[in-house]
């Protein structure tokens, strides 16, 4: 009854650290410059295309037009694969965040992006030509032995899995499993097919990708929303979430299978992008408060946002040629993550 007391306090603390009307006025805003980014993305690149000529192109398609062909089989499956890519990392960073109680949490950082991508490296080497779902499979089971590794290497030490021995942890498994696969493709001499992933871009996303890709994640996400009320709880610590008449066992494994659903699926389309799962939950966190409810449904938004930008301006910075997505979202994410390490580890 003590512990129920206690959580009951810690709980209604929390109510007073969430914003609902912000959190609402934030999904509206974060909707409304979602959809605009998509027609910007979709209507610049190399070919200039009117915003009213991407709006027949999508509702009124037309195959002997030029410009509608690039919008429907180029554009249009590259922009839905940056939104989805960028809500999968922002949701699963913000999940991990939630149930470890540890603001430097990101896929990318605790190894489930480096053992995804190691995994990819394996097939092309190994099994050429693999088909693209059991690529998918693959990137699911690397993503799992990059964060059983780190956990496993984390735990390890005296003093327990701190906040910053997992970050560091992840760090080297992520340059072990980085420096692995590097060495696979010099063997194998697969470096150029590798070279997309480690680089990261949606550029070669189609919509039998999406196809594959949207059920996985779609079902991922609306199971992170169900999950989302047990994770703010947890967030309040172990013993009071299992005080409050939580299964925080169930809690956790339920919310690793969401992340390694996201992050593998993910670093199957866009490669080995990092930073997207730590920036956008802590904004989110910082406009909405504590309620995972909120926090994971502005990730969903903010995250696509962010990738969708990403792309947009990796496409046009330097025109005709790309820019990697990761090295650009690396700019804004190292000096956020150095930021947080200063703070040792402490939330916005």
């Amino acid at each position: 009854m003590a512990m129920s007391a206690e959580g009951l306090e810690k709980l209604q603390e929390l109510q007073r650290r969430s914003y609902p009307i912000r959190a609402i006025v934030a999904l509206i805003i974060g909707i409304i410059g979602l959809m605009f980014a998509i027609g910007l993305s979709i209507s610049f690149g190399a070919a200039d295309i009117s915003l009213g000529m991407v709006w027949q192109a999508v509702f009124n398609f037309s195959s002997e037009l030029t410009e509608h062909q690039i919008i429907r089989e180029i554009r249009l499956p590259r922009v839905l694969g940056a939104a989805l890519v960028g809500s999968a990392f922002a949701v699963a960073g913000a999940i991990m965040q939630g149930m470890t109680r540890n603001p430097l949490a990101d896929s990318g950082l605790l190894g489930l992006n480096a053992g995804a991508a190691f995994m990819l490296a394996i097939c092309f080497a190994f099994f050429p030509g693999l088909p693209y779902m059991y690529l998918i499979m693959w990137s699911f089971a690397g993503a799992g032995l990059g964060v059983v590794i780190v956990y496993g290497i984390g735990s390890l030490s005296k003093g327990g899995l701190t906040p910053m021995r997992l970050v560091l942890a992840g760090a080297a498994v992520s340059a072990l499993l980085g420096a692995l696969g590097e060495g696979i493709a010099l063997h194998y001499r697969i470096g150029q097919d590798l070279a997309f992933w480690y680089a990261g871009g949606v550029s070669g996303t189609k919509w039998s990708h999406l196809q594959i890709l949207s059920p996985w994640l779609l079902a991922a996400m609306i199971g992170a929303l169900i999950l989302s009320r047990s994770i703010t709880l947890l967030s309040l610590g172990e013993e009071i979430a299992i005080g409050l008449g939580q299964r925080t066992g169930v809690i956790k494994i339920w919310g690793m299978i969401i992340v390694l659903i996201l992050a593998g699926a993910a670093v199957s389309v866009v490669g080995a992008v990092g930073f997207v799962g730590l920036i956008v939950p802590h904004l989110t966190r910082y406009i909405v408060g504590h309620d995972y409810r909120w926090i994971i449904s502005c990730s969903l938004v903010y995250g696509a946002l962010l990738v969708v930008l990403a792309d947009f301006i990796a496409r046009n910075i330097n025109a005709p040629y790309e820019a990697p997505i990761g090295a650009l979202i690396a700019f804004i994410g190292v000096p956020f993550f150095l930021y947080l390490a200063r703070k040792g580890g402490k939330e916005l």
